[in-house]
Parts: C-alpha cells; structure tokens; sequence
C-alpha cells in the first residue's frame, strides 16, 4: 500500500529502553530514616536539650553526606552539572573560612554562631577612671537598695529573703533606672554600699569595673592584661566579684586572683593561681567566685588531679592551704553547717567534697559523676543533714544525708537519685521542702523528700533564677527576665520584662529590689515594685 512503513522487526520484538530516571529511592530511605530518627530523638525521655541537638545535628550531617554522595555517583543528572557542583563546593569550602567565623554559640545547646569575619566586637570603652569630681550625684533612693555582696546571696544558695516584692508586674512594672554597654563575659554584680562591681573584657585586657548601682555612673576600674577566649565560652572572664570588708576579691578566666580596695580598685595583692602552681586552666575557663571565709580567701584550682581547693591569706595574699585530689570544676566553693560542723562545699569535675575551713583537709568525698561534663551548680543545703546535688550533661540530681563517721570525717548516703532536675549552669534552690530550678531549660518544681518533679514548664533555655520569698526570678538565656510563682501546686508567670537581648548566662544579682542584669555587651538595672504597689 502506498505510503505504508514498515517498522524494523527489532523494534517490535525487543521493547523500547523507558526514560532514565535518577534513582531516587536510595534519596527517599535517606531522608524518611532521617526525620524518623530525629522525632525518636525528641520522644527520649529526659534526653537533654544539648544532646538532642548534638543527636540531631549528626543526622542532618549524615543525610546532607548520603544526598552527596547520591548525587555525585548514583544520580543521573548530566555529568558537567556534578562536576560543576563538586567544584562548587570545594570552592566555598576553601573561601568560607576567609569569610566567616565562629563567634561562640548561639545558645547552651552549643551550636555554633557563625558571623562575618568583618562583624565588628562589642567591648566596653572603659580604660581609666574619671575623677570623682565629674561623677555626678545619684538620687540616692536607699529605699530599694541592699547590700548582695556575693555569688547567689549571702549563703551563695541562691535564696533571698524579705525582699518585699510586687507578686505582679501587671498593674505596677519595674522600672529601669540605667544601661550602658560593658565588655565581654559572664561575670554577676556584687553590690556594697553604693558600688557595684563586675568583671569583663575589653580590647585592653581583662578588667575589674566599679559603677554607682543606682546611677549606673562608672567608678573605676583595675586591669590586669590577659584574655580568656574559648570558642564555646565565648571571651572573657565568669567569676563574680566578692566584697567584704572595704575589699573586693576576684578570680579572673586565666586564673589571677586579685585584693582591691573597694573604694577605689587600688590594688593589695594579686596572685597568678593557675601559673604559680602550674595548673592548667579548665576547657571553658575558670569560672569560681572566691569565697571569703575568716582569715582565709578559697578558690577552686585547674584540669589536674588536685588541688582542688586552694586557701591564701586574705590580708596580704600569702598561700594557707591546698587541698583534694579531684579535678575542679565550674562550680564554687561555699561554706555551710552540716551535723553540727561549719565546712567548705565543693563541687568539682566528678565529685562532692566537705573540708575543714582551717586546713583545707577533706572530710568527705563522694563520687556522683564520671567527670566528662561540666558540674556548674552549687550544693544546696536542706537542714542539718541534707544536701542536694544537681548538674546537667547527664547527671541528673541527687539527695544526701550526712553523718559523722567514727574517724572524725563524715559519710554520706544517697537517698535518692534520678534526672528530675538537670540544672546545666543555673542552681536550685530550696523552700519549704521543695526544690526550684532550671531543668533543662524549663522551669521545674521538684519534691525534695521523694524527688518526684511536682510540674517543668516555661521555656528560659539557659539562664539564671533567684528564689526570692515565694517568688522565682528568671534571667532567660535570651535576655528576658520572668518572674514567676515559687509554689508546688502549679507554675505560673507573673511577669515579664524585656531587660537584654541576646545570650544572656549571667546571673541577675538582686540587691534588696535593685535588680542588676548584664550579658557580654550590655548591662542595665531596674527599681523592683514593692509589695502592694501592684494594685495602687
């Protein structure tokens, strides 16, 4: 017939080759096994934020190397893309580190924050002291102000007592009297008389900073010429100044321990602790507030196998002691009455330690951790026999009774342990036979006889809280601070005040209801409403 073709009898024997496609099977199982495994890891109970986020960004990293590798050698895509593809990443791979830079995390979880290389430091422009004649005077409001011239309260428990505050900031909010910038770290205010005082770096060095509390009004300031910088920890030095007696003493991040004048930042003796005893400085850097006990000035010590403590004279400086056999840690010393003793507390890299103030001779050493994460909280002391040990990372928490041994040290005995409260850097604190603390970034109210948690709400990530009469204040992580109801029967916010922005992991100081709040670039203070000013 005309016009009729005939097909080749091959083509109709054997059938035609189907489109290529680009294996995407391998790709699916990828990516499904991917989000499976990153939902279980937020259904592990108690499974700590960090190590969900350290779980989870594995997987990511897992799945993004398999899409890779798909690409590159099973996929079908046309061979020039894959090649301009790899070239591509080989290209930013060798350009990013021009670029870009790792400062610090952008939260406790420890994720990286990766900024430009160009992005400008925040530092504090405080270099020298102005004279007292231009330093103007503050409306001297004694009213709100009270003397907290310590890390966590005069017991360093983090409880406070007969402030008097507004159980509302509804009706009545507080009120900011100042802010200005400051340097670098994670430093607290110590607050005497009508000096407030802090630690923090500039491009200069490490400093010791005094400012009128009211006024927010700069003092004076000592410098000693070191930097701590850690990727994680961010710059600059953690410890809170302690006063007494007209004297300031601080431990700065390389170790420096140093007796100011509270008057004036005159300088009365310094110490190169870490240097002196050839101790090597802790991952995420010293971090102890000293503790000022009689005659004696105690500080925690490095990354070695003791000391663990170490005593120096207050008046001049000269070493006392050293005592423990343990690593320290990021917590700080403290002293308490236990079964009738007065005794030194100290948490460190895996263990509880009780000592005696004169010689620094270990009375008790009970192992509760491993000693591969950081033990930041302080011991909480319930009555003449109990006390409380909480961390994160892990750890949990745990209740121990002391008794005297026969051989004149002490013994303890673990009632109770479990992962009810995971304090990562804030510690708990004790009322009327309940514990309140930061469980993982919540809020957490725990039974302190049985260590049943009674309810975990609010999200503050890793902040700060102060347990003042029967109300909680929280320093959020990202700046916040929530005031919030100390009650087993429920939480609940009372209140909330947009004090800072940005990572905030220093403790909020409140000094009688003068609240002082500060991060690595920024401080500020606000007046407080007194009891029944809610409703005026």
């Amino acid at each position: 017939m005309v016009g009729l073709r005939l097909k080749p009898l091959n083509t109709v024997l054997i059938p035609p080759t189907p489109p290529r496609g680009h294996r995407t099977t391998f790709l699916i199982v990828v990516w499904v096994l991917a989000i499976v495994a990153g939902l279980a890891i937020r259904l592990v109970p108690e499974l700590e934020r960090n190590f969900q986020a350290l779980l989870r960004t594995l997987v990511l990293l897992i799945a993004l190397a398999l899409t890779l590798v798909w690409f590159l050698l099973l996929s079908r895509h046309n061979g020039l893309l894959r090649l301009v593809v790899a070239a591509a990443l080989v290209v930013f791979g060798f350009l990013a580190p021009k670029f870009l830079k790792i400062d610090g995390t952008a939260d406790g979880t420890g994720r990286p924050r990766i900024v430009w290389r160009s992005a400008p430091a925040t530092r504090a422009a405080v270099t020298t002291a102005p004279s007292p004649s231009t330093i103007p005077p503050p409306d001297r409001n004694t009213a709100i102000l009270r003397d907290a011239p310590q890390f966590l309260g005069a017991r360093r428990d983090g409880t406070l007592t007969g402030a008097g505050l507004a159980s509302s900031w509804e009706t009545t909010p507080p009120r900011e009297l100042w802010r200005h910038p400051v340097g670098s770290g994670w430093s607290a205010f110590a607050v005497s008389g009508n000096m407030a005082v802090t630690q923090e770096q500039n491009a200069g060095g490490e400093l010791v900073t005094a400012y009128d509390p009211l006024a927010g009004t700069f003092l004076w300031a000592h410098t000693n010429y070191v930097r701590f910088f850690q990727w994680q920890a961010g710059e600059g030095p953690h410890g809170t100044p302690t006063i007494d007696s007209g004297r300031v003493y601080t431990y700065g991040g390389t170790g420096i321990l140093d007796c100011l004048e509270l008057a004036d930042g005159r300088p009365v003796w310094s110490r190169d602790v870490l240097s002196e005893n050839k101790l090597p400085n802790l991952l995420w850097g010293i971090s102890c507030s000293p503790l000022v006990l009689e005659d004696s000035v105690i500080v925690t010590g490095g990354d070695t196998n003791g000391p663990t403590l170490l005593a120096f004279r207050r008046s001049d400086g000269e070493p006392l002691w050293r005592a423990g056999s343990d690593k320290a840690s990021y917590a700080s010393p403290s002293v308490a009455t236990l079964v009738g003793r007065r005794v030194i507390l100290s948490i460190n890299a895996g263990s509880f330690t009780v000592h005696e103030p004169t010689n620094g001779a270990v009375l008790l050493d009970f192992r509760w951790s491993e000693g591969k994460w950081p033990l930041a909280s302080q011991p909480v002391v319930l009555g003449p026999d109990r006390v409380f040990l909480s961390a994160g990372y892990g750890t949990g928490c745990a209740m121990l009774q002391i008794k005297a041994a026969t051989d004149g040290r002490l013994e303890a005995t673990e009632l109770w342990h479990n992962k009810m409260m995971k304090t990562q850097f804030n510690s708990a604190a004790y009322r009327d036979g309940h514990l309140y603390g930061l469980d993982d970034g919540l809020l957490a109210c725990v039974n302190a006889e049985t260590g049943r948690r009674m309810w975990k709400d609010g999200r503050y990530g890793s902040g700060q809280t102060l347990l003042v009469d029967d109300l909680i204040l929280v320093q959020t992580e990202p700046g916040p601070v929530v005031l919030a109801a100390a009650r087993p029967d429920g939480f609940a916010e009372l209140g909330r005040l947009g004090a800072l922005e940005g990572k905030t992991w220093n403790n909020p100081t409140l000094a009688g209801r003068l609240l002082l709040v500060r991060n690595d670039h920024e401080a500020a203070a606000y007046e407080l409403p007194a009891a029944g000013a809610a409703t005026r």
